[in-house]
């Protein structure tokens, strides 16, 4: 009998960042592949150079990651496929042997920059803050910097490039809850229906007139669905003109949500589904985390 291949997982890399713990999280039997950033993620899960893509789209403190929402709503081919969410802690990282009052760059993710921000101001308000591709490829950058630095990466991306943890928990957590990111799998197809699904789509209003969201937005209340999150992202086309992106609940196969996007549909100038897939919970994850991922 001929066995069974490992799908090919792309995600955010190099080894270290916490795009690779949420592709452990999700497929540990899958075949990872690091690539250098979230275009290029998206190129090979569209061209083939791999089956599935992980990729944050969402954070509790900094809100959406607008790049990939973007390759989203402009990239053909990609559905979102699955959903998960990873609790974050952000380490500071130096050279064994480093003292803090030394560091005079601090090198990082835009993204985990931000989400240390009331750190960094407090600790080092005069350290130069260095824009990574990645947290590990930040590591990568400090490590090999002659400049006494830092960097703001994980546990994982300490043990593999030989760094000291000087401080860790660094996020600016709510006092509510703690620093969570949403990521999402994306593929060339969506999932079928589980019966606790969401649906994510987009949709462009070509004539903006008094009412025309509320009309859109009304197709979905009658209904009795409910939309889980709402927000709009420019359209790159001119100023004051936006896409609005809408997660709601349910599957786009169950006849009342494949209605409402029905009647939704000529409403808009262009209207997309980004994808139908398992909503995120805490007790599904436990399973998902040890599926087997195989073609």
């Amino acid at each position: 009998m001929k066995k069974a291949m490992s799908s090919r997982l792309a995600y955010l890399g190099p080894p270290g960042t916490f795009g690779e713990e949420a592709a452990l999280l999700y497929g540990r039997q899958a075949r990872l592949i690091p690539f250098v950033s979230h275009h290029a993620i998206a190129s090979a899960v569209q061209t083939g150079l791999a089956d599935e893509g992980i990729m944050a789209i969402e954070n509790s403190l900094e809100g959406s990651v607008n790049d990939t929402l973007d390759l989203l709503i402009h990239e053909s081919g990609l559905m979102i496929k699955k959903e998960l969410n990873l609790t974050i802690e952000h380490c500071m990282l130096a050279k064994p042997g480093t003292q803090a009052q030394e560091i005079k760059i601090i090198f990082s993710h835009p993204q985990a920059l931000a989400q240390c921000r009331r750190f960094l101001e407090r600790i080092f308000p005069r350290a130069q803050l260095v824009a990574a591709l990645s947290t590990a490829a930040a590591v990568e950058q400090m490590m090999a910097s002659p400049e006494p630095s830092a960097a703001i990466g994980s546990k994982r991306a300490a043990e593999i490039y030989g760094a000291e943890i000087m401080a860790r928990g660094i996020q600016t957590d709510s006092l509510k809850a703690p620093n969570i990111t949403r990521f999402v799998v994306v593929s060339r197809e969506d999932s079928p229906p589980t019966g606790h699904d969401k649906t994510s789509l987009c949709f462009y209003i070509g004539t903006d007139h008094p009412g025309s969201l509320c009309n859109i937005l009304e197709e979905f209340s009658k209904r009795n669905i409910n939309l889980a999150k709402i927000e709009s992202r420019p359209s790159k086309e001119s100023l004051g003109k936006y896409y609005f992106l809408v997660d709601l609940e349910g599957h786009k196969q169950e006849p009342m949500v494949a209605e409402a996007l029905e009647k939704v549909r000529p409403k808009t100038a262009l209207f997309k589904i980004l994808g139908s897939y398992p909503r995120y919970s805490e007790t599904g994850s436990k399973s998902q985390a040890g599926e087997e991922k195989c073609l």
